[in-house]
């Protein structure tokens, strides 16, 4: 009923931009394959969603595109009649900037960045709040007080997740510590085999990660070590061992962008301020590392086992506290946030004070590291 109407209402509109019976070209652009199965992966199953459930949508993609070789692929697609463009890596960036200036009436839309244009807009499904639930799981898990992360790139949306996930961590247990190791790639089985391999070396014993495979959670599985899933849902890959994890449903935003330039509110001369932040309320995320399940039931038991003395709720167990916060932060209230001070950082200083949250432009540059993370950090702040 509610898809039937919602079709119906993109079709009305469509009478005031496209003409009915017009087709809408959109293209995207992958820094991964699309069997990836994790970002590019996920962003590919918006796509899909978007074209079974926008009649009049015509799709294309182009899969594994080299950063630096963006904008020759973005000129070879608006030859091909893409009249709206998604360019989904933060790596893009300025490319899709000077091939907007080129092509002033194809509409960009660009996913991690914070550079718009008058026809360029950005979008984020940002994963900060999952990453706290799960770093509360891991803290509980961990038997080492050693938790694993294998990170791709040094940019502020990993170190805003991996902060958000140490700070979740260290709620639960004070003393623990997320190792990270970086292997400045997106897409790379091999590297992120030899960081996960690295770290239980070091004495992790469970592991989250940025990484577009599934390896990191293949890996740490053969030592019976548990993990949390990214992007897409990746428990079947290890039922016994994937705990949870951050799943994305870009299609949200990839139907309500595409619905508007279609009725003709979003056009090539008016996206300057137009920037989709999607969080849990909007449905952009779930936490989970399969669909409908927020927490793997063979994990309820050792997660219901372990008591913490909250705050607010008093003695929970961490399974609870998960459930509670959650809903919290589903709510358009956003009545609890992860990055909600006091917060110091890692070196000791002050940088979410009492009271106050992150702003959102503080939360996309973010470069400082929560307390408890261990490793390089890159353009940390003094």
């Amino acid at each position: 009923m509610r898809k039937g109407f919602l079709a119906l209402l993109v079709v009305l509109l469509g009478a005031f931009g496209f003409a009915q019976g017009d087709k809408l070209k959109a293209c995207w652009i992958y820094v991964g394959p699309v069997g990836d199965y994790g970002w590019s992966h996920a962003h590919d199953q918006g796509r899909i969603a978007a074209e079974k459930a926008l009649p009049w949508l015509e799709t294309q993609y182009v899969e594994s595109v080299p950063e630096a070789q963006a904008e020759a692929y973005i000129d070879r697609l608006v030859k091909q009649g893409c009249e709206v463009i998604f360019a989904t890596s933060f790596g893009y960036m300025d490319s899709v900037l000077a091939a907007a200036k080129k092509h002033p009436d194809v509409i960009f839309a660009h996913a991690t960045g914070f550079k718009r244009a008058p026809n360029v807009a950005t979008y984020m499904a940002d994963f900060y709040q999952l990453y706290y639930l799960n770093g509360l799981m891991a803290g509980a898990l961990t038997k080492s007080g050693k938790v694993g992360y294998v990170g791709a790139f040094p940019i502020p949306e990993l170190k805003r997740h991996i902060s958000a996930f140490a700070l979740g961590v260290r709620a639960v247990n004070p003393d623990a510590e997320v190792l990270v190791r970086w292997i400045y790639e997106w897409y790379n089985p091999a590297a992120a085999k030899e960081a996960t391999e690295a770290l239980i070396a070091e004495g992790a014993d469970v592991f989250a990660f940025t990484e577009d495979t599934p390896t990191v959670i293949q890996v740490a599985a053969k030592k019976g070590l548990p993990s949390f899933s990214h992007y897409s849902p990746m428990k079947r890959f290890a039922p016994d061992q994937v705990v949870s994890g951050q799943l994305v449903h870009w299609e949200k935003i990839y139907i309500d962008f595409l619905a508007k330039v279609y009725a003709g509110v979003y056009t090539s001369k008016n996206l300057q301020d137009v920037d989709y932040w999607w969080l849990l309320p909007q449905g952009a995320v779930e936490l989970g590392g399969e669909y409908g399940e927020p927490v793997n039931p063979k994990f309820a038991g050792a997660l219901k086992a372990k008591k913490v003395d909250h705050p607010v709720f008093g003695e929970i167990s961490v399974y609870d506290l998960v459930m509670k916060e959650l809903a919290l932060m589903s709510d358009v209230e956003l009545a609890f946030d992860p990055f909600q001070g006091p917060i110091e950082d890692r070196q000791g200083k002050l940088r979410v004070p009492a009271g106050l949250r992150l702003t959102k432009h503080e939360l996309e540059t973010m470069e400082w590291a929560a307390p408890g993370i261990k490793g390089p950090w890159p353009n940390e702040p003094k």
